[in-house]
C-alpha cells in the first residue's frame, strides 16, 4: 500500500475520452461525472481536498459506479481505475459508514455464524418455489427472482448436488488444487462447487478444502471497509499456506479479489496461484470432450472476470467441448448486467438502467441458457430474465460441462 492509498493508480489518466463508450452507468444517464472520465476529477479533487467527503454531487456520482472496470481494458494509458475508487471509497468511509443496508447485507452475507443461517433460511424458502412465482419488477419481487435464479436447472432432476462425489478413479491423476468456496457460492451454489470437483478430476485435478479460509473480503473493500478486507486478506493467505498448488474460485468477483490481495498485504505467492476454474480446464489442449448437450447458450462475461482479470477465451474453450452445443454472441456481452454485487440492492434504478439493454439482446437472442462466471450476475440475469418473461435458465458454464461429462458416463 503507498502513502497516497491507491490514488496514484488515477494519474495516467489524459482525459481522452476512450473510457465513456464502456462506462454503463455513462451510456444510461449521458452525464459525464457517471463516467470515468469525470469521476477521476471527482476522485482527484477528494483526494486535494477540494471536495468535502460528504459533498452530495462527489458521492453521488461515486456511489452510482458499478466498479466493473470496463474503463480499464480500452484505456490507452492503462489507469487503474479500480484501484483509485476502491481509494476513494475508503476514504469516504472514514467520514460516513456505508449505509445501514449495505451493512446489513455484509453481516447477513459474509459473518461466518450469521449467514450459514441466513443461506440455511435461503434455501429453504428457495426449495418452496415462491421466489420463483414472486418474481418480478420492485425491490422486492427481484430479490424473490435473483433467489430463484440460484436453484440448480441443470441436471436437476438427475441427483447431481452430492457434495463429494467425484468421478471415476480411473481419471484421477494425483495433481492437488485447493478449492475456494466463498460466502455467497458456498451457501447458494454449492451445485456450482460440486460440478467444479468433478469436472476438474476428470481433467486431472484432485480437489482439497481448505476449512480455515474465510471471506475474500470483495464486498467490504468496493464498500470502502478497507481494513476488514485486509482482515480477510491476511486470514485466507494463512488458511491456504505456502505451497504451489493452485487456488480454484470459480466467482469471478472473488477470483479478482483474490489476485489483487497485493494491494493489500504481502501475498505476492498466494496471488500468482489464483486460478478460475476456466483457466485450468482449458489449460493445455483443453477441456476432455464430453457427449453432446443439444443446448442453444449465451455466454455472457461477468465484468470482473473479462476486464479485471482480463480472461476472455477459456470460458469459450470450456464450452466448445461440448459436442452439439451451441454458443451465441450478443452484441453487448462485454457491458455489465448491472449486479456489481451490493450495487443491485443499493442502486436498484441504476442497476436495471444498466441492465435494460442486455434483457432486450437476449429477447431478440432467444437462447435456452444464458451462462455466466459469477454469483451476483447469475442472480441478476436470472431475476430480469423472470421479471421479463423470459424462459431461459441461467447457470455457470462448468454445469453445462458437468452435465456433459455425466451424460458420457465419466461418473454417475
Amino acid at each position: 500500500m503507498t502513502e497516497r492509498g491507491g490514488f496514484e493508480a488515477l494519474d495516467p489518466c489524459v482525459h481522452c475520452g476512450f473510457c465513456l463508450q464502456a462506462c454503463p452507468t455513462f451510456l444510461a444517464t449521458g452525464d459525464e461525472a457517471d463516467s470515468p472520465r469525470g469521476r477521476i476529477d471527482l476522485m482527484r479533487a477528494l483526494e486535494a481536498g477540494e471536495l468535502a467527503p460528504d459533498d452530495p454531487a462527489l458521492r453521488l456520482h461515486l456511489d452510482r459506479c458499478l466498479g466493473c472496470r470496463g474503463c480499464e481494458p480500452v484505456c490507452p494509458s492503462g489507469v487503474g481505475f479500480g484501484r483509485g475508487m476502491e481509494a476513494a471509497r475508503a476514504l469516504l468511509a472514514t467520514r460516513r459508514r456505508p449505509s445501514a443496508l449495505a451493512r446489513a447485507a455484509l453481516w447477513a452475507l459474509t459473518s461466518p455464524g450469521t449467514s450459514r443461517t441466513v443461506y440455511a433460511l435461503a434455501r429453504m424458502l428457495r426449495a418452496t418455489g415462491i421466489p420463483r412465482r414472486l418474481a418480478g419488477w420492485g425491490r422486492l419481487r427481484f430479490a424473490m427472482g435473483m433467489l430463484a435464479a440460484t436453484k440448480p436447472t441443470r441436471n436437476a432432476k438427475r441427483g447431481t448436488r452430492n457434495r463429494r462425489a467425484g468421478p471415476s478413479s480411473a481419471f484421477r491423476v494425483p495433481t492437488s488444487a485447493l478449492l475456494f468456496r466463498g460466502c455467497v457460492m458456498d451457501g447458494l451454489f454449492a451445485h456450482v462447487h460440486d460440478a467444479t470437483i468433478r469436472t476438474l478430476q476428470v481433467n486431472g485435478y484432485s480437489l482439497r478444502e481448505v476449512p480455515e479460509q474465510v471471506c475474500c473480503g470483495a464486498l467490504h473493500a468496493h464498500a470502502g471497509l478497507r481494513a476488514e478486507a485486509r482482515l480477510l486478506a491476511r486470514a485466507n493467505v494463512a488458511a491456504f499456506g505456502e505451497g504451489d498448488e493452485p487456488i480454484v474460485v470459480n466467482s469471478a468477483g472473488c477470483g479478482a479479489m483474490l489476485k489483487e490481495y497485493g494491494h493489500l498485504v504481502d501475498a505476492a505467492g498466494f496471488t500468482a496461484r489464483v486460478r478460475d476454474v476456466t483457466e485450468l480446464l482449458a489449460a493445455g489442449g483443453g477441456p476432455r470432450p464430453g457427449a453432446p448437450v443439444d443446448v442453444q447458450v449465451a455466454y455472457d462475461p461477468p465484468c470482473h472476470l473479462l476486464h479485471a482479470q482480463r480472461i476472455a477465451d477459456e470460458p469459450l474453450r470450456v464450452l466448445a467441448a461440448i459436442p452439439v452445443l451451441r454458443v451465441m454472441s450478443l452484441p453487448d456481452a462485454a457491458q455489465c448486467c448491472g449486479s456489481a454485487g451490493l450495487f443491485t440492492l443499493l442502486e436498484p434504478a441504476m442497476s436495471r438502467a444498466v441492465l435494460a439493454p442486455k434483457l432486450a439482446s437476449l429477447r431478440t437472442a432467444a437462447p435456452q441458457v444464458v451462462a455466466t462466471g459469477n454469483p451476483g450476475c447469475l442472480m441478476q440475469l436470472g431475476a430480469g430474465l423472470a421479471a421479463g418473461g423470459l424462459s431461459a435458465a441461467v447457470c455457470h458454464p462448468v454445469e453445462l460441462l458437468d452435465e456433459s461429462y455425466r451424460a458420457a458416463g465419466y461418473y454417475a
